[in-house]
């Protein structure tokens, strides 16, 4: 608004001033035109440096930003010399004449619809037909009407303004009617005003009286300078409501008919001329001649009507099809391949850029549970208020499912991380949908180009940076940095480790047991997963699982653990009998959960095995089963009769509402409750130990203490009525062998107690 507020005020200072008389220096009225020139530059630069706009429109501004800097110098050169001297001052006319090349060659730009040679030799012909018409007319008419003390210089200097100024006109109506323009048609029948303004200059200067040209002389400029910024202010409206490209009108028209009317001027300057010079035969032969040119010229002119409605329907069907082609249909954002367009041009250009990827958390859910259509109304909810809270300089864009991003035009870390923070407050207030009230939370990957990347890079960072922000707890921003990119290295390496480990048979399963810590007596165990890689040597299940679960493998995984633990038991049952322990706890991921099929394998593996269903315990963690989708897989476990465990318990924020939504029958404390229980400093987690043994003891579930170390721990745990536990004190994870040899030694040394786990 800026831009324009000023040339308004400078046209209006200008007219103020003519009103009043022109009172003072003839300098005051010649000054409008650099301030509002000066303002048309600013306008036209700054769309063309926008990121958020199409190369081509960008390409376009930038050099109509040049002509109004041409056509500003001239002006400001008019301020300088101040005077309403009869025609134009070649200091002032080389510049402005420089300006309407700029000015033709911004609409040349463009991107056309193909064209044959025969189409472009028509043009060609349409804008010869229009200089040598003006020429002539300037030569035999205005030139003509010049006073005789006006010097030629200036006149001609004039005149190659106004002929070009008649050659820009019919570029602009090529430009405005092509279906191939990516210009607003309405920006561009504004900007016809400064050839418009350049043919009135002209002639008025050349043939006008001494107030036609100062009034000309001193409104041209900022005439001038206002419609660039009309221009640019509308282009400025379609980049912030963006709407469907208008249609061509029948304004279109008069471009079309140019030539023609060129054609008709200079039959009426050949009667002109023939009636000062020639005889009545010759004029009649003349008038003839002028007569077949004239209704040829109404032919084609009648020919115009069914021409501009075909040109009407091709370019609505092109702006559609570009529309389609750039944009997401059921957000309207850009889409994927204009967003990544845009990013590389701004690279190739070494223009500094950040790209925010925004992914909704848990999106999968809504639609699982409410609908796709909710799902798809979400989304449209959730772009409409990335739009909203995006900088009108940033291109916010939907990539794909329920994966956004924004580009931002700037490599400066601390507004990126303030665009992110906006991005989820925005979408932290809970959004209406239909009758549903939902929370769409979001995790943000920020990754700032440096030199040298490609946009694909710079995605892939950010890509990165998301799944970071992720695993840090969703609901967040994370930014790229280059250790990340190594630890996505490491994990790719080492799922694909992973998946010929489970080929080669390079993973084995060790076996902590669980005691009756009041009677000594060992009532299960918990089967482990172990990597010995044959290079890496042993590799942590705290490295290996989170990587299996991110790539998918954690099924394969948790299979091959739940079939080799159950055939490790059932070994044990047929070898040693009563002192075998009678039942195995498995750890089983969400994602095993979400198989159809798991329940129908447990029941298969069981019965392969000849084991019952208690003789299973499955162990889900809290953050597993929180979202409630896996519900009726547990419960139908439960109901075939094998045993839940909920592992970790106490960690998550929704320990009590599971145990009324799940059928859980153990509860295991984890370990970081049972970490310094005797210090007495930690009185929280006296009293959430306490509490778990007591809601267990109310409930009727078994109480596992995971991670006892020492016989104090174990000591105070048995004294708040835990029956079960586990722990480095007790027995360590042990191989097979190791574990069937300790569990033949308790059963013949502890007292028989009740199997509980």
């Amino acid at each position: 608004m800026l831009p324009l507020l000023t040339a308004v005020l400078a046209v209006a200072g200008v007219l103020v001033w003519l009103l009043m008389g022109a009172p003072g220096p003839m300098r005051i009225g010649y000054a409008g035109g650099p301030v509002a020139l000066a303002a048309g530059f600013f306008a036209c630069w700054k769309i063309g440096t926008m990121i958020v706009v199409a190369r081509p429109v960008r390409g376009f501004w930038r050099m109509v930003s040049r002509s109004a800097l041409c056509v500003g110098i001239g002006a400001a050169v008019s301020f300088a010399i101040a005077n309403n001297d009869p025609g134009l001052s070649p200091f002032v006319a080389a510049p402005q004449f420089l300006g309407v090349v700029f000015f033709v060659l911004s609409f040349m730009l463009l991107p056309r619809e193909h064209r044959s040679a025969l189409a472009w030799a028509q043009v060609t012909l349409d804008h010869l037909t229009v200089a040598v018409a003006g020429g002539l007319i300037f030569w035999y008419v205005v030139l003509d009407l010049a006073g005789p003390a006006t010097d030629d210089v200036t006149q001609h200097g004039a005149a190659l303004v106004g002929v070009g100024g008649l050659i820009a006109l019919v570029v602009i109506g090529r430009a405005a009617m092509s279906p191939a323009s990516v210009v607003d048609p309405v920006a561009l029948r504004i900007l016809a005003i400064t050839p418009l303004a350049a043919i009135g200059v002209a002639v008025l200067l050349i043939a006008g009286g001494e107030t036609g040209r100062l009034w000309m002389s001193v409104l041209a400029g900022p005439i001038v300078g206002l419609s660039m910024c009309v221009g640019a202010y509308r282009q400025h409206l379609l980049i912030v409501r963006p709407r469907p490209a208008a249609a061509a009108t029948r304004g279109g028209r008069l471009y079309n008919a140019l030539p023609q009317l060129a054609v008709v001027a200079t039959a009426a300057l050949v009667i002109f001329v023939s009636a000062r010079q020639l005889g009545w035969d010759q004029r009649i032969v003349i008038i003839g001649a002028v007569l077949i040119a004239a209704f040829v010229v109404a032919r084609q002119l009648l020919g115009l009507r069914a021409n501009d409605q075909l040109l009407a329907g091709i370019r609505r069907q092109q702006a559609e099809l570009t529309h389609t082609a750039l944009h997401d249909p059921l957000t309207g954002l850009a889409n994927r391949s204009r967003f990544g367009t845009a990013l590389a041009e701004r690279l190739d250009a070494h223009h500094p850029a950040a790209v925010l990827l925004v992914d909704i958390d848990d999106f999968k859910m809504v639609n699982d549970t409410m609908g796709h259509a909710v799902g798809d109304q979400l989304l449209y909810e959730v772009a409409q208020r990335l739009r909203h809270h995006s900088a009108v300089t940033h291109l916010p864009a939907r990539l794909g499912g329920d994966e956004f991003a924004v580009l931002l035009d700037g490599d400066d870390p601390a507004p990126a991380e303030a665009a992110a923070a906006t991005i989820l407050a925005a979408l932290a207030v809970p959004f209406m949908v239909g009758e549903h009230q939902l929370l769409a939370n979001a995790s943000i990957g920020v990754a700032l180009a440096g030199p040298g990347d490609s946009a694909d890079e710079v995605l892939r960072n950010a890509d990165i940076a998301m799944y970071a922000a992720k695993a840090s707890g969703k609901a967040s921003w994370t930014r790229f940095e280059p250790r990340m990119r190594q630890d996505v290295v490491n994990h790719a390496r080492l799922g694909s480790e992973l998946h010929n480990a489970l080929i080669r048979h390079e993973l084995y399963l060790a076996y902590q047991p669980v005691f009756d810590i009041t009677t000594g007596r060992m009532s299960g165990a918990e089967a482990l997963v172990r990597w010995h890689h044959p290079t890496r040597g042993f590799v942590s299940p705290g490295d290996f699982i989170p990587v299996a679960e991110r790539s998918g493998l954690i099924v394969p995984l948790g299979s091959w653990v739940l079939r080799e633990a159950c055939m490790q038991l059932a070994a044990w049952h047929a070898q040693y009998g009563d002192l075998a322990i009678r039942s195995i706890n498995v750890n089983v991921a969400a994602r095993q959960l979400r198989e159809t099929s798991f329940v129908d394998e447990v029941a298969a593996v069981l019965a392969e095995n000849g084991l019952l269903p208690v003789n299973l315990v499955i162990e889900v963690t809290e953050s597993s089963v929180v979202d409630g989708r896996h519900r009726d897989t547990l419960q139908a476990l439960h109901d075939m009769g094998v045993r839940l465990a909920l592992d970790d318990f106490g960690t998550g924020a929704s320990s009590l509402s599971l145990l009324r939504a799940f059928p859980v029958d153990v509860l295991k404390l984890d370990k970081s409750f049972v970490d310094g229980i005797c210090d007495g400093e930690d009185r929280g987690r006296l009293a959430v130990a306490a509490a778990v043994a007591q809601l267990a003891e109310y409930l009727n579930l078994y109480a596992v203490a995971e991670g006892i170390e020492t016989q104090a721990q174990m000591e105070r745990l048995r004294a708040m009525g835990y029956r079960l536990g586990q722990g480095y004190y007790m027995a360590k994870p042990l191989p097979p062998g190791d574990m069937a040899a300790l569990m033949v030694e308790n059963a013949q040394r502890a007292p028989k107690a009740l199997s509980t786990s």
